[in-house]
């Protein structure tokens, strides 16, 4: 498994996919993949109703980034910075807090009917791709309905994801994908 922090990409991505069946993101620029990084989805699965607590599925774009600057670890709620660093002490203090940490990439539904607008609207939904504690798995599905990442590799793909990048989340699995190359590792 290759971490953000290990790939150095020379140029911005401009599509980002989500496999639910790998639990992977993967970044692509000039349809090259670039990246590969583990996430974790819904552990109630894919859909896209509002109050499923389901990771949407279908075409979105990322419609706010949220975060720039802010400390690995910076815990967000209701998209600002609250001036705490998550800690285990301040896990142990909060437990049944939803940890959303050190950026946001908010996503919006780019497909009416599917995950845009009415009870399936992705942005009125919440749908981040977030940074999450150290303790939380990664490669398994725990969300209530985001994206979680490592906080370093969320912080190294933030500066790589433009306003508007597409972003593709689908259940299928992408084993070319998940098995393929990276440029850094081309040359290794």
């Amino acid at each position: 498994m290759l971490a953000a922090r290990d790939c150095e990409c020379a140029s911005m991505l401009d599509c980002l996919h989500i496999s639910i069946a790998d639990q992977y993101l993967y970044g692509f620029a000039g349809g090259q993949l670039r990246l590969r990084l583990p996430v974790s989805t819904a552990l109630n699965g894919p859909g896209e109703r509002q109050g499923s607590g389901c990771t949407p599925r279908g075409w979105h774009q990322v419609r706010a980034r949220i975060g720039a600057g802010l400390p690995e670890g910076a815990v967000l709620v209701g998209r600002r910075w609250t001036g705490e660093i998550c800690t285990p002490a301040l896990q142990a203090a909060y437990p049944q807090r939803d940890w959303i940490l050190s950026r946001i990439l908010w996503l919006s539904g780019c497909e009416r009917g599917l995950n845009r607008l009415g009870a399936v609207d992705t942005f009125r939904r919440y749908i981040y791709l977030h940074g999450t504690p150290d303790s939380e798995p990664m490669g398994v599905p725990r969300s209530h309905g985001c994206i979680r990442l490592r906080n370093r590799d969320l912080i190294v793909l933030f500066e790589q994801v433009p306003l508007h990048c597409r972003v593709h989340i689908t259940e299928a699995a992408c084993t070319s994908w998940r098995d393929a190359a990276l440029p850094s590792e081309e040359f290794a």
